[in-house]
């Protein structure tokens, strides 16, 4: 990783934001102006908030899990902050016109915006069903991507809208999946800061961290505001809103890390990964050994 300087911290902090509804709750009431320091909120997709972070121009931000662990010793992970889903996810669709345990050795069309969910569908497909298809990264778009292809994998909004089409595919829940194959949750996404950004504005760190579990704390409690802006931009009822987000698990405690840890080791052990994954927490026991 190269060197960072301070002067490199540009003001306003731009903090990262998922452009999908997945993690609407955790900035519902996310004031970024109330922060100590000037900051902004960066709404971008994925795989954009992941190269971000990768490349040092974005130093605190939601990323997949999967781009974490690309260079997981870079990092902390704010505390009790995630996208997981202790069952399905609702988001996370594999649509196919077969069961997921008869795709074989077929061809697979991949969304190219998120390498978490794509290598979670490797993951499941080789160490649960033993298959080795052929995959093609495709855009979003799953009429194109089923005239191609024998499955397709659609992740986010581009999932949501394409399970209210009355498409005839068989759709496959990868959150779902996972739980009856592991019995543990499923991490999507963390919330990940750059240490060396870490020990230039400790205290920010643990600010926005804290309000940010406050923002979610109370979102989580009411989350009327929530549903109404996901139906004025993506349609659908209340129900089928209340229960994506009800469906949805926003904390990261010992079990959402044990689930996490288990994808890690998996993709360790096919060659996704290149290194063995330590996953690091900021805690104020950090920021005081920072101040020292």
């Amino acid at each position: 990783m190269g060197g960072i300087t301070v002067s490199e911290f540009e003001l306003p902090i731009k903090i990262g934001k998922i452009e999908y509804t997945n993690d609407w709750p955790i900035y519902q009431n996310f004031d970024p102006a109330q922060l100590s320091v000037p900051a902004v909120i960066h709404s971008d997709l994925p795989a954009n908030l992941n190269r971000g972070l990768l490349e040092d121009r974005l130093f605190v931000t939601p990323v997949s899990s999967f781009a974490y662990g690309t260079r997981s010793d870079d990092f902390w992970l704010l505390p009790d902050l995630s996208v997981s889903a202790q069952n399905a996810v609702g988001s996370i669709l594999l649509f196919s016109r077969k069961p997921v345990a008869e795709l074989g050795s077929g061809t697979i069309a991949l969304t190219n915006t998120s390498a978490t969910s794509i290598n979670l569908l490797k993951i499941i497909l080789d160490k649960r069903y033993g298959h080795q298809p052929e995959y093609v990264s495709m855009d979003p778009q799953l009429d194109e991507m089923m005239e191609r292809c024998d499955a397709a994998l659609l992740i986010g909004d581009h999932a949501i809208a394409a399970a209210q089409r009355d498409t005839g595919y068989i759709i496959t829940d990868l959150g779902l999946e996972w739980k009856e194959w592991t019995g543990l949750s499923m991490t999507f996404a963390v919330w990940a800061v750059n240490k060396r950004f870490a020990a230039v504005y400790p205290e920010l760190v643990t600010e926005i961290g804290e309000q940010l579990r406050i923002s979610k704390q109370r979102s989580v409690a009411d989350l009327d505001p929530v549903i109404h802006e996901a139906r004025q931009k993506m349609g659908g009822s209340h129900e089928y809103w209340e229960h994506y987000f009800r469906q949805l698990w926003y904390d990261f405690g010992d079990k959402e890390q044990q689930g996490l840890a288990l994808y890690f080791q998996y993709a360790y052990e096919l060659g996704l990964l290149d290194h063995k994954v330590n996953m690091e927490l900021w805690t104020d026991n950090m920021m005081t050994r920072v101040n020292e």
